[in-house]
């Protein structure tokens, strides 16, 4: 009997340490609503997807508010959890929460490493200059020239795809995401890739910003929702979730409130199917 136990305690203290190194188990939507929180991870800092507001304290954006439609759906409450560019896919497959989203792009990449859910909003890459270099900054060959500064944040795919694309321009890396545009803004920088969502907010925000790009974008892509493997009946949740904001309107709604209003032309953008 005492080996017995001994063994079971051992068995127990192996299984705990496991989970403590790599984080929480994936959860099913069930366990979830049996603990009564939904964990939600976010870089906290892409506007208008999903940024820390500091004078109240809380989270705003689209993905702010679709996280809160998805906690509702559950019958939970939200626990955001920190993470960032840099250790977004670490901190998803340690298991710090249990989905990200905060204007992930859907790659090929992420999803060999993690579960990605549908796309529920189009996106792509472009430029976001000073107003007076509208006519300047066209083309990926304008830009790749060692006197044009890009300044980007870490981590992210913006980075990844200025030192992929831009490889003779300078390059800033600068950590807090949502001054960039007011860096570049200022001529601290002269080019900022981003994504159009982004692009588009900021030269509604300031009139010195320009995106002359935003309908021609790098890039064509989808934003989903990002969480670990063994995620599976959490990820088929989550679609089913999708579908039925697409179906009653509200992603519709949740862009018109914080991106096609910023766009200052007759074109809009169109979320994705």
């Amino acid at each position: 009997m005492k080996r017995i136990l001994i063994a079971i305690l051992a068995l127990s203290l192996l299984c705990f340490g496991a989970a403590g190194a790599e984080g929480t188990l994936p959860r099913t939507p069930e366990e979830i609503r049996a603990g009564g929180m939904l964990r939600v991870g976010t870089a906290g800092d892409y506007q208008p997807m999903f940024c820390l507001d500091p004078e109240t304290n809380t989270y705003v954006g689209f993905d702010a508010e679709l996280a809160e439609d998805l906690a509702a759906s559950l019958g939970v409450e939200i626990e955001y959890v920190k993470t960032s560019w840099p250790t977004l896919m670490e901190d998803t497959l340690a298991g710090k929460f249990d989905l990200a989203i905060c204007g992930i792009t859907v790659t090929d990449a992420r999803k060999e490493q993690a579960l990605m859910s549908d796309g529920y909003l189009g996106n792509g890459k472009t430029v976001l200059c000073r107003a007076e270099d509208a006519d300047k900054y066209t083309s990926l060959e304008a830009i790749n020239r060692p006197e044009v500064r890009v300044m980007e944040n870490p981590g992210g795919l913006n980075e990844k795809f200025a030192r992929e694309n831009l490889p003779d321009a300078t390059l800033i890396i600068h950590d807090v995401n949502q001054e960039i545009p007011g860096l570049v803004a200022a001529g601290e920088a002269d080019v900022m890739i981003t994504e159009i969502l982004e692009a588009g907010y900021y030269v509604g925000q300031d009139d010195r910003l320009a995106a002359p790009l935003i309908f021609e974008p790098f890039t064509h892509g989808d934003l989903g929702v990002l969480m670990p493997k063994g995620s599976e009946e959490l990820l088929a949740y989550v679609n089913q979730f999708l579908a039925e904001e697409a179906a009653s309107g509200r992603i519709g709604e949740l862009a018109e409130k914080y991106i096609y209003r910023y766009i200052r032309t007759e074109e809009a953008l169109e979320p994705a199917a």
